[in-house]
């Protein structure tokens, strides 16, 4: 058991760490234009996998454009990619979005992309059996601001809990997802609120327990996950947008349409960036805790920007403009 453990640990580590991958499947090296997509190796970024995978950029774009892609594995990491121009267009949570847009509002979120995929697991030791029993105890987050730190202070709310760092008794532990597992088996942590496939991982595999799955966590299956975002100078070329978004809603389609040729793609996508293969049952079994979509609920990004604001994490919670739907029309 622990041998497994310590396999998929090492193997989602690889995923995680995994920098920038130029020249994907249906890149063209002879284009005069380049359009740079950032996505994270995660079943959560479907969309955009299923996208390349399918060579749906490749077509959308034409032959005069080069398509590079850059992976990365947290929120922040792709924002601080998008204000250097490392990225020009992406999928992304709204946490890290919106706090970047607050500071620096030269990007946009233009479409939805998944809701749902987090959830909240409690570890074998920690004797976390609901969710009030977080009181006094440590709950690994991906990272400060990101959009599971947000859902877990949302959940929190109910049984009218909160964290440390707001004086209350719930303390958050930013850990990369691929840690968690051995954070689990070790006890070093009580609970986690991460997305998938982590938390079925640390089911299988780590003894966790099931606490808040997708659709009852934060806001449920309203709970937004992943968007599309781009950069303000991206937006002014009207036919660049417009192709990435008919990749995309095809792409949406498609998985909405095919979910176990869609699943496959991923397998076969992070196999080609890692050598190794994910679990097809892991995979299905974390696919069906999520929702994808084009659509984006404008009252939960707000109320994601208030809670944000209550962390401290921005100085404000004035979010408008962050939003335009326009482009998917």
């Amino acid at each position: 058991m622990k041998k497994r453990i310590i396999f998929t640990f090492i193997f989602i580590f690889i995923i995680g760490i995994l920098g920038a991958c130029a020249g994907e499947k249906g890149s063209s090296s002879s284009g005069s234009e380049t359009v740079k997509i950032g996505y994270f190796p995660n079943l959560t970024h479907i969309a955009t996998i299923v996208a390349l995978e399918n060579d749906y950029f490749t077509e959308a774009f034409g032959e005069e454009v080069k398509i590079e892609t850059k992976t990365v594995s947290n929120g922040g990491l792709f924002m601080e990619a998008m204000t250097t121009k490392s990225i020009d267009v992406g999928t992304v949570g709204p946490g890290p979005l919106l706090n970047f847009y607050v500071k620096n509002p030269t990007f946009r979120l233009i479409s939805g992309a998944v809701n749902g995929g987090a959830v909240l697991v409690a570890s074998e030791g920690g004797g976390v059996s609901k969710l009030a029993d977080l009181d006094g105890k440590k709950v690994a987050i991906p990272v400060i601001g990101s959009t599971q730190d947000v859902m877990l202070r949302k959940a929190l709310q109910a049984v009218n809990l909160t964290t440390t760092s707001n004086g209350g008794t719930v303390e958050l532990f930013a850990a990369a997802p691929a840690d968690t597992a051995t954070l689990f088996v070790q006890n070093s942590v009580d609970a986690a609120a991460t997305q998938e496939p982590w938390g079925n991982i640390l089911e299988s595999q780590a003894k966790g327990k099931l606490i808040l799955d997708w659709d009852e966590f934060a806001w449920g299956k309203e709970s937004t996950n992943t968007v599309v975002a781009a950069s303000d100078e991206f937006l002014k070329n009207k036919e660049h947008v417009e192709a990435y978004l008919t990749a995309h809603k095809k792409a949406v389609e498609f998985i909405q349409q095919n979910p176990e040729e869609a699943q496959e793609l991923v397998i076969q996508h992070i196999k080609g960036l890692t050598g190794k293969e994910i679990n097809k049952e892991e995979t299905a079994a974390a696919f069906a805790k999520l929702e994808v979509t084009t659509e984006v609920n404008e009252k939960v990004i707000q109320e994601m920007a208030d809670i944000s604001q209550e962390a401290g994490y921005i100085s404000s919670n004035d979010i408008e403009g962050l939003i335009d739907l326009s482009y998917l029309k």
